[in-house]
C-alpha cells in the first residue's frame, strides 16, 4: 500500500487540494441533511447516527471514504452557530478567513514549546500578544503599582531573549477557564498561598474551581443583587477578612452578559490593597468597538484580564488570552528543560518559550487571530461587534412589544433574557428541550431573580430582523402546544 501523503512539505498543497474539495462537499451535504440549527431527534437519535457512520473505529483495512463520511456525519450532527436560530451559548460562527488561517496552522504544525519548532510562529505570537495587551491596558492606570508583584530575579529574561520589563503582555490560552486559572496562579505566586479569592455571585464557575485546584483558601462570594457585583458588599468583605486578597470582577457574565461596575470595584481594591482580576472572556471584544468600548472603563486597573476571541471575536476554538499589566508577573511561570531551553541556547539568543504557558505542546493559535485583525482592522472588527449588539437590542424590543413575552432587561452586550408570560419554570425548561429535540432552535437558560429565563446569545453578525422574528415565533409556537 502506498504511504499516505503528508499535509506539509513540497507536495503538501497538491495532496491537500482534492481532500479540501471532499471536506467542503461533505460539510455542505451534512448541513443539508441536518436542515436546521441542530440535528433533530435528541441525544439517542444523534448518537445512533454517529455509530452507524463510524462503524468499526479501527478496521483491519482502511476505508478511503472515511473522510467524506465522517465529516458529513459530524456536520449533520452538529449545532450550527452560523444558523440565526442557534443562539444558546457564547458559541460564535467563525470567520472564514480565521478558519482558513487555522488550516495553515494545522498543516505547518508548529509547536510553541521551543523556538526551533516554531521560529516564525513564536515571533508572530510575541507581536500579537503585546498588541492585544496594550489594547487592554494602554497607558498604565494611576495607582497601578498596587497590583504589581515584585520584579523577577536578576537575570530573568522574557521569552524573546530580551530583558524582562514592566510593560503589559499577554499569554495565549485555550479559553476563559485556563486564563482564570493562570490569573489565580500568578496571584498566588505574588502574594503567597494564603491569598483569598473574593468574587461575585455572578462569577464564572472556573474561578472558585481554580482556587480549589491551586489549594487556595475557600473563596468568598459577594452578593450580586442586580446581576453585578456590589461594590459596597465587596468593601465590607475586604474590611472584615484578613488579607491578602484577590478580587475577581466580571465584564460580560455568562448568564446575562452584564458588566460589573469596574471603576468602583477598582477603587475599592485600591483602598484595601487588593489585587484585581477581571474576567472579560465575553465582554473583552467590546474593546474593538468605538461605540461600546466605554462599557469597559476600569478594565485597565486589573493586574490580569481574561479575554476570549472565540466568543466576541469570531475565531475557531481555541483563541483565549490572559493579559497582564506587568510582564514581570510572568516570571513565576519560568521553567527549564534542557532539551527545550538550555541556558546556553538562551544566552546565545534563542527565544525561551517554555514560560509562556502551563502547556508544553501547543498550537500557533496566534495565527488565526493575527490574520483576522490584519484583514478586518479595528474598524471591521468593531463593526461586527456593533452589529451583534444592535441585533440584541432589536430582539429585546421585539420581545418587549409582544404581549405574550416578558423581557428581563435591555441587553448590555448581545445577550437577551426573556420568558413567556404566565409560564412556570418547568414550562420554560420543557419549551427549550422541545425546541432542541425538534432541531428547530437552540436557546440557553439562565436563572436570575429566582426565576428561569430563556437566553438568546446573538453572536452572528449576519442575523437579520426576520430571523429574530422567526426565533420568537418558534418559542411562541412551542409555548401554545
Amino acid at each position: 500500500m502506498r504511504t499516505p501523503p503528508l499535509a506539509s512539505g513540497p507536495e503538501g498543497p497538491r495532496a491537500l487540494r482534492p481532500l479540501l474539495g471532499t471536506v467542503l462537499e461533505a460539510l455542505r451535504d451534512g448541513a443539508q441533511e441536518r436542515g436546521g440549527p441542530l440535528p433533530a431527534g435528541g441525544p439517542e437519535t444523534v448518537a445512533a447516527r454517529v455509530r452507524d457512520a463510524l462503524g468499526d473505529v479501527l478496521p483491519d483495512e482502511g476505508d478511503p471514504e472515511a473522510l467524506r463520511n465522517l465529516v458529513r456525519s459530524l456536520a449533520e450532527g452538529s449545532a450550527d452557530p452560523a444558523d440565526p436560530l442557534c443562539a444558546a451559548h457564547l458559541h460564535c460562527p467563525p470567520l472564514a478567513v480565521a478558519a482558513a488561517a487555522d488550516l495553515a496552522a494545522s498543516v505547518l504544525n508548529p509547536s510553541l514549546d521551543s523556538w526551533d519548532q516554531a521560529p516564525a510562529a513564536s515571533e508572530l505570537e510575541r507581536l500579537l500578544t503585546r498588541v492585544l495587551a496594550n489594547e487592554v491596558y494602554g497607558d498604565p492606570p494611576r495607582g497601578a503599582g498596587l497590583y504589581r508583584c515584585a520584579a523577577p530575579p536578576r537575570g530573568a529574561t522574557s521569552h524573546d531573549g530580551a530583558a524582562a520589563d514592566n510593560a503589559p503582555d499577554a499569554l495565549v490560552t485555550t479559553g476563559g477557564t485556563e486564563s482564570n486559572q493562570l490569573a489565580l496562579l500568578l496571584a498566588r505566586e505574588a502574594f503567597g498561598a494564603g491569598v483569598r479569592l473574593i468574587h461575585g455571585a455572578n462569577a464564572h464557575h472556573s474561578l472558585p474551581r481554580s482556587a480549589w485546584l491551586l489549594g487556595l483558601p475557600d473563596p468568598v462570594t459577594v452578593p450580586a443583587p442586580a446581576g453585578t457585583l456590589d461594590p459596597a458588599a465587596l468593601d465590607a468583605a475586604l474590611t472584615d477578612l484578613p488579607g491578602p486578597h484577590l478580587v475577581a470582577a466580571t465584564a460580560g457574565t455568562t448568564d446575562a452578559g452584564l458588566i460589573d461596575p469596574l471603576p468602583e470595584i477598582a477603587a475599592v481594591c485600591r483602598t484595601h490593597g487588593a489585587r484585581l482580576h477581571i474576567d472579560a472572556a465575553y465582554g473583552g471584544g467590546l474593546l474593538f468597538s468605538a461605540r461600546h468600548r466605554d462599557k469597559l472603563t476600569g478594565l485597565s486597573a486589573a493586574a490580569t484580564v481574561t479575554l476570549d476571541l472565540h466568543k466576541l471575536g469570531w475565531q475557531p476554538v481555541a483563541a483565549g488570552l490572559l493579559a497582564v499589566q506587568d510582564a514581570r508577573d510572568l516570571a513565576a511561570l519560568r521553567q527549564r528543560a534542557d532539551y527545550l531551553n538550555a541556558d546556553d541556547d538562551t544566552e546565545a539568543g534563542l527565544p525561551d518559550l517554555l514560560g509562556r504557558s502551563l502547556r508544553t505542546t501547543r498550537r500557533p493559535d496566534a495565527l488565526k487571530i493575527a490574520v483576522t485583525l490584519k484583514t478586518l482592522g479595528r474598524t471591521g472588527l468593531g463593526r461586527l461587534v456593533d452589529q451583534v449588539c444592535a441585533r440584541a437590542t432589536e430582539f429585546a424590543a421585539l420581545v418587549q412589544s409582544h404581549p405574550g413575552f416578558e423581557l428581563h432587561d435591555p441587553p448590555t452586550i448581545s445577550t437577551v433574557l426573556f420568558r413567556p408570560v404566565h409560564a412556570t419554570d418547568d414550562d420554560i425548561a420543557a419549551v427549550r428541550r422541545e425546541l432542541l429535540t425538534d432541531g428547530r432552535a437552540v436557546l440557553g437558560r439562565a436563572r436570575l431573580d429566582g426565576r428561569l429565563w430563556l437566553k438568546a446569545t446573538l453572536l452572528n453578525p449576519h442575523t437579520r430582523p426576520d430571523d429574530l422574528a422567526a426565533l420568537l415565533k418558534a418559542v411562541e409556537g412551542t409555548t401554545r402546544r
